[in-house]
């Protein structure tokens, strides 16, 4: 997911966003406790995400985002 796709989302819908990932990631998590993830690059892909959306949200919290 690139940055200038999410920059053109409104808080609400990075929050939704954010909601997703945070889903997925505990999914991940779960699949590699149990053995079951094959590809443990996902993982990282996202935690970056989430960095990512987490970022945005700072931004246009502080009004630096452009909208």
């Amino acid at each position: 997911m690139k940055a200038a796709e999410l920059r053109a989302k409104s808080p609400d819908e990075l929050q939704q966003e954010l909601n997703a990932l945070l889903k997925a990631q505990f999914s991940l998590r779960m699949q590699k406790a149990t053995q079951q993830l094959t590809n443990t690059s996902q993982l990282a892909k996202v935690r970056r995400d989430i960095a990512r959306v987490r970022t945005l949200q700072a931004e246009k919290a502080k009004g630096r985002g452009k909208t």
